[in-house]
């Protein structure tokens, strides 16, 4: 199973990008779909996530101006990010916590694209 993000790049504050996420075969039962982003010398942030039932959470940093969505089959995540601010260039990194076949469940993670919003 391989995830791929793409849809980063440069843009001017206030400006909006749309992320996407592949992931590379259906899996059933998962537990959570997830962005993140990771900037030099800072941790792995969580910024939004698509959990069971369909429950959303976001950062309080990006809500109100971030939305995540799937679709039907949960084989593409997006993340619509408006207003963009300089403080959000990092590089983002789609997740999904799913099961695996010998029992268990897992994180997958998808190589990252990089946002750059200039000021």
């Amino acid at each position: 199973v391989q995830l791929q993000a793409s849809g980063g790049g440069l843009v001017q504050a206030g400006g909006s990008l749309r992320l996407s996420c592949a992931i590379s075969e259906r899996i059933l039962s998962i537990t959570s779909m997830s962005w993140y982003r990771q900037s030099p010398g800072k941790q792995r942030e969580l910024v939004a996530r698509i959990s069971r039932g369909d429950n959303i959470d976001y950062a309080d940093s990006v809500k109100g101006r971030f939305t995540i969505s799937a679709n039907a089959v949960k084989t593409r995540l997006y993340l619509q990010m408006n207003s963009l601010e300089p403080e959000d260039t990092a590089v983002y990194l789609c997740n999904y916590f799913a099961p695996v076949p010998s029992g268990g469940r897992r994180n997958y993670w998808g190589q990252g694209t990089q946002v750059t919003v200039s000021s």
